[in-house]
């Protein structure tokens, strides 16, 4: 990335610094994932566009061969049969700019995310309130 692409203070502008193709992709996925997620608020984090909700809850970035998606660790390894035909990491997945980007299976983890990190909320506030008694 150059450091002109480093400057943005939001999505829209991280988007608008790509040729025309790939701010189609970056579209739909912030469209996906906000549709996956309707309470998460949109920010940019680590230069990445990030949707937060309890602290982190996705990234996405275009790279100059695919699209990178960071759903953390756990989201990678919850959906690890379903990302198998790409190339993950620990917590991030790359989809090919030369394949359909699955869309359907970004908004199954996003909606895990959610799931998970409401957990995370109610734990704290169940611990909170036993140690109240």
């Amino acid at each position: 990335m150059d450091s002109e692409k480093n400057n943005f203070t939001n999505i829209d502008e991280y988007i608008a610094t790509f040729p025309e193709d790939i701010q189609q992709i970056l579209r739909q996925m912030r469209a996906v994932i906000h549709a996956a997620a309707p309470e998460a608020e949109e920010a940019i984090s680590y230069a990445m566009p990030t949707f937060k909700l309890n602290g982190n809850l996705v990234h996405f970035a275009a790279f100059k061969n695919h699209i990178g998606f960071y759903p953390t660790p756990s989201g990678t390894e919850a959906f690890q049969q379903q990302l198998s035909p790409y190339k993950a990491a620990k917590g991030s997945v790359q989809f090919p700019l030369n394949q359909p980007i699955p869309y359907d299976l970004v908004t199954q983890i996003v909606k895990f995310r959610v799931q998970e990190t409401q957990a995370k909320v109610e734990e704290k506030r169940k611990g909170k309130s036993s140690k109240k008694g």
